[in-house]
């Protein structure tokens, strides 16, 4: 499928919001490893917030306070979810299996 044409207007306006949306999602995660988020927090915002929705689980975990790359890994595979899965597409138990793992470690 051919990428559309766009005009220099509207390649701009992409690119605005592409760079809010990394801003926004920069900010999101820089929270969760202060510790000012839990994952619960997380996951109640993204029920209304398009941004949070879009965020990957593994980006998610990996900003967690001593939760690096092989860790967030173990975790994903331990709770049945698929590293490319993002918050939005999670299902209601893998959810609570989620908070549950995140209050534990």
């Amino acid at each position: 499928m051919a990428l559309p044409v766009l005009t220099a207007e509207q390649r701009a306006d992409a690119l605005a919001k592409a760079t809010e949306a990394r801003k926004a999602r920069s900010e999101l995660l820089s929270a969760v490893k202060a510790g000012e988020l839990t994952v619960a927090a997380v996951l109640a915002k993204a029920e209304t917030d398009e941004i949070v929705k879009k965020t990957k689980v593994s980006a998610l975990l990996k900003a967690l306070p001593g939760v690096g790359s092989v860790k967030a890994a173990k975790l994903l595979e331990e709770l049945s979810i698929a590293e490319t899965r993002r918050i939005g597409g999670l299902g209601a138990n893998q959810r609570q299996a989620l908070i549950e793992a995140s209050t534990a470690s």
